[in-house]
Parts: structure tokens; C-alpha cells; sequence
């Protein structure tokens, strides 16, 4: 399988990337800094440009996304905007732009997240994002089935996250561990599924 992974130079998009090459799929890996293999997920004309420049494609998987933090009083305009138009409409939008490179019977894997579910203080924009793919997940599998699969993995805490900010890797899910279900999506054949990835 020939799959386009946005956020291949993060930690979990290392491990997808590692699992999905030693099953025999050829990765086009794209990081979101400035790069050969680049793109932002909040400039849709960008994501435009890119598919129309990638090639076929039998799945597309997002393991980026950026909302920000802090409480409902502390959050202005652009920490919603960009929340918005990162985490949210950058990964609904590689669903409707990659529909022309991606083959039909492919899949688009994203990616949510446990506070959509079980916010905490100060998550706010974070969870509203994430709310917002996981509905756009199960409504656009509706319209798309038959012709594409579309799912999505909510991760909890990742272990490796935890250990760089000076914390215990647990509670948290190793990014092997959480790849493997990204790659199940990949190669499986469901549709319309958040697949919750905790320790």
C-alpha cells in the first residue's frame, strides 16, 4: 500500500511510519515544519496544492494536529480559530482534498483524542476539536461508504510524551503500542470507528 502520513517526525508518527514499512507499505511521511515533505494542516489551499502533487494514494493517515490549551476565560479568538483550523478542519479537510488521491476501497485514519470524552481543567478548545473530528468521522463514513473508510484513533497519554516532560511513562500508552492501532484501521476493514488507545 502506498499511504501519505501527516506527522511522520512525531513521536507516534515514527511508530506508525515503522510499523506500516515492516509490513511492506511504502510511507510518504510529511512533517509540518518547512521541508521537501512539508504541509500545514490549518492552510487549505496548501493541502490542495499537495494532493494534487502526491500521486495515488490507497490511505492516508493523520497523526498531527494542534489545538490549544487553557480555560474557557484565558482562551481568545485565535486560540479558538487556530484550534479550529488546525486540529479540526486540517484533518476534515485531508478527507474531502485526498478523496481525488486516494483510490476508492483506500481509508483515511485520524487522529482525536481522550479529552473529547473525559476533559479536564483548561482543555476546553482541545476537546471541542477533537469532538468535532470524532462526529465528522462517523457522518462522513456514512456518506463515503462503499467508496472509502474513514475512522479515527483517540489516544490517551503517551508514554514517551509523559517521560520528556519529567513524568512516569504510566499511566500512558507506548507509541508502538498506539501505532499498531492506527495500522489496524489502515488494514482492516472497518469504518466509521473512534478506536480509544489508553495504557
Amino acid at each position: 500500500m502506498r499511504i501519505l502520513l501527516v506527522g511522520a517526525t512525531g513521536t507516534i508518527g515514527k511508530a506508525i511510519a515503522s510499523v506500516l514499512e515492516s509490513l511492506g507499505d511504502e510511507v510518504i511521511g510529511v512533517g509540518h515544519s518547512s521541508g521537501e515533505r512539508s504541509v500545514d494542516l490549518a492552510n487549505a489551499e496548501a493541502l490542495r496544492r499537495f494532493f494534487d502533487a502526491t500521486g495515488a494514494l490507497d490511505a492516508v493517515v493523520c497523526a498531527a494536529g494542534v489545538a490549544q490549551f487553557g480555560s474557557v476565560q484565558e482562551l481568545n479568538d485565535e486560540a479558538y480559530d487556530s484550534s479550529i483550523a488546525n486540529k479540526l478542519m486540517g484533518q476534515v479537510n485531508l478527507v474531502r482534498f485526498g478523496r481525488g488521491a486516494v483510490r476508492e476501497g483506500g481509508s483515511f485514519t485520524l487522529t482525536t483524542g481522550t479529552l473529547s470524552v473525559r476533559p479536564t481543567p483548561g482543555t476546553a478548545a482541545v476537546a471541542m476539536a477533537s469532538g468535532g473530528v470524532e462526529s465528522f468521522v462517523r457522518a462522513a463514513a456514512l456518506d463515503l461508504r462503499g467508496r472509502y473508510r474513514v475512522n479515527a484513533v483517540s489516544p490517551g497519554w503517551v508514554a514517551e510524551s509523559r517521560q520528556a516532560i519529567g513524568l512516569a511513562p504510566m499511566p500512558g500508552i507506548w507509541a508502538a503500542d498506539l501505532a499498531r492501532c492506527y495500522v489496524r484501521l489502515v488494514h482492516g476493514d472497518a469504518t466509521g470507528q473512534i478506536v480509544e488507545a489508553e495504557e
